[in-house]
């Protein structure tokens, strides 16, 4: 999404991708169990599945922790049950937030997430209120230095992607989740690396954020989201001025 590739290249820069590795690989545990258990352990014959192994690989995840997600999915080893739960709300400068929750005990994830709602002085909106501007597509963020523009773009939309435009450092790939195997393994036979990749919230349209305090409150809203043990993903449909993203990767 807008803005989202060079906030993510601003964090990994200062060091916060690497200190929450541990984090993201239980995270990507929490959701290999969930897509096992409801289309079985082989990537095979399980899209969802395969592109979780394919975000797994992309940030280096041990395959020893990979295999024992899997089978506590299965079965073959004792897991915890998840259920997905989803909270929606506005932040600063009107900014819509989706929350996308796997945890084992709902109440307490619905009273944590509430307590960093309210602490940043907003509380959750009602259902479908947010998510209803956003659309669930395939996202694949290349490295824009990598390979040309044109070549990329016959290999996508050959293998069905949807779009594809700049976002900065890189090329960002929009598909209809069902087409984002397809597109995935297209670049993986053509040697293509990604810089991350998965079914994403997108949205329809943005909202600018030219205001920095805005800017950081709003991101380190997220970023208190994104340290809860229950949450998986949060989307947001901010886009963050280059000048302001300049201001904070210089902090």
């Amino acid at each position: 999404m807008s803005g989202h590739s060079k906030w993510a290249t601003i964090k990994h820069k200062k060091g916060a991708a690497d200190a929450k590795r541990g984090k993201i690989f239980s995270k990507l545990s929490k959701e290999m169990m969930v897509v096992a258990k409801q289309g079985g352990g082989d990537p095979g014959k399980n899209p969802s599945l395969r592109a979780l192994l394919q975000k797994a690989k992309s940030v280096n995840m041990p395959g020893e922790n990979i295999e024992r997600a899997i089978k506590k999915g299965t079965g073959e080893l004792e897991g915890v049950t998840f259920e997905e739960v989803v909270y929606e709300g506005y932040i600063g400068g009107g900014v819509g937030l989706i929350v996308k929750v796997l945890t084992d005990n709902k109440n307490r994830a619905a009273a944590e997430i509430r307590h960093i709602f309210s602490k940043h002085g907003t509380s959750f909106a009602g259902q479908g209120a947010v998510t209803r501007g956003f659309d669930r597509k395939g996202q694949i963020f290349v490295d824009a230095s990598s390979i040309n523009e044109d070549k990329l773009m016959d290999i996508v939309l050959e293998a069905g992607a949807d779009d594809m435009s700049r976002d900065g450092d890189e090329f960002e790939i929009l598909t209809d989740p069902a087409k984002f195997t397809a597109v995935m393994e297209a670049l993986e036979k053509a040697g293509i690396k990604t810089d991350e990749s998965g079914i994403s919230q997108v949205p329809q349209t943005y909202v600018p954020i030219s205001d920095k305090q805005i800017a950081t409150s709003n991101m380190k809203f997220v970023s208190d989201l994104e340290d809860n043990d229950d949450v998986q993903n949060v989307y947001t449909n901010m886009d963050v001025s280059d000048e302001i993203l300049k201001e904070l990767e210089k902090e």
